[in-house]
């Protein structure tokens, strides 16, 4: 398995095979794909590739007939590839670590979009127990639901523009927090 992000060629590859082999229940492109990713290695408990690999799919159910062993290998190898990477600057590069977001081009004005990956975050929380997140870091979960929950559309929708930038900016920094308070958890327990 080869180490470091991928390539845009990779990326866009995982993409079309999401839109390939998608369904109304699974992951949609890899903006999404990186906030669940991100949240799996964010959290309280270690997820078994078992458990989250068929939730990208939106369960056992769901799983894609694919057309060979290699598409199969090559698609799982990257994500692997791709959560090494995050999982590395997550750990030992913080200020490297950046959510993939994507981009909307409208007008000739390039506009980020927050909302897949954020979806995908809370896909990934969903996997785990996250009860235990002390009070103090709900507001850090909170800013990425902001933008991940359909519940809240209503409020986006009255934001200004300033504070809907502010709270695109929050995802990030939140993500981080996030990872590194459940990651001393973990590494407590384990001395």
């Amino acid at each position: 398995m080869e180490n470091g992000p991928l390539s845009e060629d990779d990326l866009e590859w995982l993409d079309d095979i999401l839109l390939k082999y998608g369904n109304d229940a699974s992951v949609l492109d890899v903006s999404e794909l990186d906030g669940m990713t991100t949240a799996l290695l964010s959290g309280p408990d270690v997820i078994m590739p078992s458990q989250w690999l068929p939730g990208i799919w939106g369960g056992e159910e769901h799983l894609p007939a694919w057309a060979s062993e290699q598409e199969f290998t090559r698609f799982t190898s990257l994500i692997f590839q791709h959560m090494n990477d995050i999982g590395e600057r997550l750990r030992h590069a913080p200020d490297q670590f950046e959510p993939l977001f994507g981009f909307n081009e409208i007008d000739g004005k390039e506009y980020l979009v927050v909302e897949e990956w954020c979806i995908g975050y809370l896909r990934g929380v969903a996997l785990d127990d996250w009860s235990a997140l002390p009070e103090s870091l709900q507001p850090a979960l909170e800013a990425i639901a902001l933008h991940g929950e359909d519940d809240n559309l209503s409020a986006l929708e009255q934001m200004t523009q300033e504070a809907y930038d502010h709270s695109q900016a929050a995802i990030g920094p939140a993500a981080l927090r996030l990872f590194q308070y459940w990651f001393a958890q973990r590494t407590d327990t384990l001395h």
